[in-house]
C-alpha cells in the first residue's frame, strides 16, 4: 500500500484510509452484484401481451419481473379504449362479453398511439373506409384462455369473422407502423380452433392497419408445439 503523503497531519490520514476502506467496500460490492445470476420464475399465468415481450425480450421481461416499475396513466391508451368500444357499438345486437379490468380492449401499451380527440375522430374515419366496417362480425371483444406448457395464457380477440365453416380473427392496430408481432395472431388463432375443435390452419388470421386501410395476413404462423418450445426455451426439431 503506497505511503501517506508527508504533509498529512495524523487525523487526514486516517480519514484517508477510511475513504480507502469504503471505496474498497463498494466496488467489491459492485462486483458481486455483477456476478450474481437471480432466477425468476415465469407465473402460472400469462397475458398474450407478456408472452409476446417474452419471446422478443427475455432478459427485458424477467428484468420487469424481478423489479416492477409503476406505470402512470396513459391518455392515449384510454383513448384506444374508446376506439375500440366505438366499433363495438357499431354492432350493438352481437353479444358483449363481461371484462375484467386487465382485459379492457386498446390498452395495449405497443399501439396506443392516439395522440388527441382529433387524432380519435380520423381513426374512425378510417375505420369506416374499410372493408371490415361493411361486415358484421360473429364475434368481437372475445376474452380467451389458454394452456401452453403447462401455464395459462389469457387475451382476448378484437373481431372473428364467419364465412360458412371458416373463420378470420382480425386484430385492430392503431399504431402508425407496422410492428406487430405474428405471434400474437398465432396464440389468437390457436385459442380460437381449440375452442372450437377446428385445426388452426382452417382460422384465418389478420391484422388491420386501421391508419392505412392495410390487411397483413402472416403466413407460417407457429402452431402449438412451436409455441410451447418458445415458453420452455427449446430449440426447433433439426432439420427447420
Amino acid at each position: 500500500m503506497p505511503s501517506d503523503p508527508p504533509d498529512l497531519t495524523p487525523e487526514e490520514a486516517r480519514t484517508l484510509a477510511s475513504w480507502d476502506r469504503d471505496l474498497d467496500a463498494l466496488a467489491g460490492e459492485l462486483r458481486r452484484a455483477r456476478a450474481t445470476v437471480h432466477d425468476v420464475v415465469v407465473p402460472a399465468s400469462l397475458s398474450a401481451t407478456q408472452l409476446l415481450h417474452l419471446a422478443d425480450d427475455p432478459d427485458g421481461f424477467a428484468r420487469e419481473l424481478a423489479r416492477p416499475m409503476p406505470r402512470p396513466p396513459q391518455p392515449a391508451a384510454r383513448r384506444g379504449t374508446r376506439f375500440h368500444a366505438w366499433v363495438e357499438s357499431r354492432f350493438e345486437e352481437l353479444p358483449l362479453p363481461m371484462l375484467g379490468p386487465d382485459e379492457l380492449p386498446g390498452g395495449d401499451d405497443g399501439d396506443a398511439e392516439i395522440a388527441d380527440e382529433r387524432d380519435l375522430a380520423e381513426l374512425k374515419e378510417a375505420f369506416e373506409r374499410t372493408e371490415y366496417a361493411r361486415r358484421t362480425p360473429y364475434r368481437v371483444e372475445t376474452p380467451f384462455q389458454i394452456v401452453l406448457a403447462g401455464r395459462v395464457i389469457r387475451g382476448r380477440i378484437d373481431a372473428v369473422y364467419r364465412t360458412g365453416d371458416t373463420y378470420e380473427i382480425v386484430d385492430w392496430k392503431t399504431a402508425r407502423h407496422r410492428t406487430a408481432d405474428p405471434l400474437q395472431l398465432a396464440v389468437y388463432r390457436l385459442a380460437w380452433a381449440e375452442l372450437h375443435g377446428l385445426a388452426p390452419e382452417a382460422v384465418g388470421a389478420t391484422f388491420l392497419y386501421v391508419r392505412t386501410g392495410e390487411t397483413v395476413r402472416p403466413t407460417g404462423l407457429p402452431g402449438r408445439a412451436e409455441l410451447e418450445r418458445l415458453l420452455l426455451d427449446e430449440p426447433p426439431p433439426r432439420g427447420r
